[in-house]
């Protein structure tokens, strides 16, 4: 275990791609000593120690390095329980040491050129650049904007280069005519209801074309899960472009874990061409809750909120991630997931709220069953003033079985399934499914109601025919 960083280390450091200069070397060797105690530094060559309260983010799992996963919890990482979820504890003593404000900055992928190699050469160089003496004085003046100036002018272009350049900033979308049929309804104030389909096992598109005419009347979109709990099924975008040609709107989810920033860019373009305009960002479950042999356990090339920040800079800027230039800009409605009930809700507005400034336009929350939960969640994103930048659709479950319930409440993280729902449903027994309908219309009932949710996200776990009951006896459907 590491003197600053909490839990212990999940992968030895990494090591140079490539042959360097033997100064070069001892300076690495020289930084990986220090930093390895201290930190539990796996020398990735783009440090993010100060933006991340001197917590190594590299020591998550995931190595996610703008926030926690969907998963995270105040005790330990959904894919290691001995370990504890490293961003929970950033979160914590940045808030200790008022420093929350370092976590809204959107913070770049990792550069793998630089991988294994040091970080204090390039503040050396960035110091003599802005200059020795000048920065020598700001760390003992008394006028903290000039200090924070020059403090800034020497780290941000280490952890900011040009080739990302991200900020803390809302980057409102810059176009002005609904992209999809979705944020079309949306922008209009309808609630609308939205169907999550799993894609089939096998290779017939027979099951999706089913399931979508079924939902048709009455889902604004259906989305197509990418590979969940990392068990592979047919393709989501094949499963959009069936919907498509169906006439129903579609949500293409689109995982870190699955993708890097090369194949994300591709997809992307690939799905504009196809018609399909909403894309989900999301991380994507860790290949050890998933089927064996066991996937790769290493770090995703992307996050989510790096998901985003591509993404809109497409279709914003019309600049892939290299900087070139887009001939023809794709057009994006884009979305994110949010997990009200995997921390405090503090914790989890401030993830939230990184990924409205980075481009998210609608989120799309794990599934609930508390409506006060909820609400609490939603009166952190009312403070942080950013319930009128997005829009909200909340994630809603039928019950089918205990084992079903019990499944989501130990298997599924983020998801929390209080008591009460349990006790319901086992007491139900043979007509736990009629219950876990009855369930579902409470919450929806109660969920509408609340300021800032403009719809709902229906799992219906392969009961796609429960949908129209659920709409129909809602009564909310229609509302404005």
């Amino acid at each position: 275990m590491s003197l600053f960083t909490p839990g212990r280390r999940w992968q030895p450091p990494f090591y140079p791609f490539k042959k360097e200069k033997f100064s070069l070397r001892l300076l690495e060797a020289t930084e990986r000593i220090v930093k390895g105690p201290l930190f539990g530094c796996r020398m990735c060559g783009n440090c993010l120690l100060q933006e991340t309260a001197f917590i190594c983010p590299m020591e998550c799992p995931k190595g996610l390095r703008n926030g926690p996963c969907g998963g995270s919890t105040p005790e330990y990482c959904y894919v290691d329980k001995t370990r504890p979820c490293i961003w929970y504890h950033i979160f914590e003593r940045s808030l200790k040491m008022k420093r929350e404000e370092k976590l809204m900055e959107v913070l770049p992928p990792l550069d793998w050129d630089k991988a294994g190699t040091e970080t204090w050469g390039d503040v050396i160089h960035q110091v003599r650049k802005v200059g020795t003496g000048r920065f020598l004085k700001s760390l003992v003046s008394r006028d903290r904007v000039k200090r924070h100036e020059i403090w800034e002018s020497v780290f941000r272009p280490i952890r900011q280069p040009e080739w990302w350049n991200g900020d803390s900033e809302y980057h409102p979308p810059a176009y002005t005519e609904p992209a999809s049929e979705l944020e079309k309804r949306l922008r209009n104030g309808e609630f609308v209801f939205t169907v999550e389909v799993i894609p089939p096992l096998g290779a017939s598109a027979s099951p999706v074309r089913k399931s979508v005419e079924m939902v048709k009347p009455y889902a604004a979109a259906v989305n197509f899960t990418d590979n969940p709990s990392a068990t592979p099924r047919m393709a989501g975008m094949t499963c959009c472009k069936i919907a498509s040609d169906l006439g129903v709107d579609s949500v293409l989810q689109i995982t870190a874990r699955d993708h890097n920033r090369y194949s994300l860019q591709s997809k992307a373009l690939g799905a504009a061409e196809l018609g399909i305009k909403n894309i989900l960002c999301i991380t994507g479950d860790n290949p050890a809750i998933g089927p064996g042999p066991q996937g790769s356990m290493e770090i995703y090339d992307l996050d989510s909120i790096q998901m985003l920040w591509i993404l809109r800079k497409m279709r914003d800027e019309g600049k892939y991630l290299d900087g070139r230039s887009i001939k023809n800009k794709p057009s994006f409605f884009l979305g994110a997931a949010a997990s009200p009930f995997a921390s405090k809700p503090e914790f989890q507005a401030i993830r939230e709220h990184k990924k409205i400034n980075a481009g998210a336009q609608f989120l799309q929350t794990n599934l609930v069953f508390d409506a006060a939960g909820v609400e609490k969640w939603l009166e952190q994103l009312y403070k942080r003033n950013i319930l009128d930048k997005v829009y909200i659709i909340v994630g809603i479950a039928v019950l089918k079985s205990l084992n079903m319930t019990l499944h989501l409440k130990k298997e599924i993280p983020g998801v929390v399934v209080p008591d009460e729902i349990i006790n319901r449903i086992e007491k139900a027994g043979e007509s736990a499914h009629e219950e876990g309908i009855t369930i579902a219309l409470e919450l929806i009932e109660k969920i509408s109601k609340l300021k800032g949710v403009n719809g709902i996200h229906l799992t219906t776990m392969g009961n796609e025919q429960i949908v129209e009951r659920i709409v129909r006896e809602s009564g909310v459907n229609t509302r404005k």
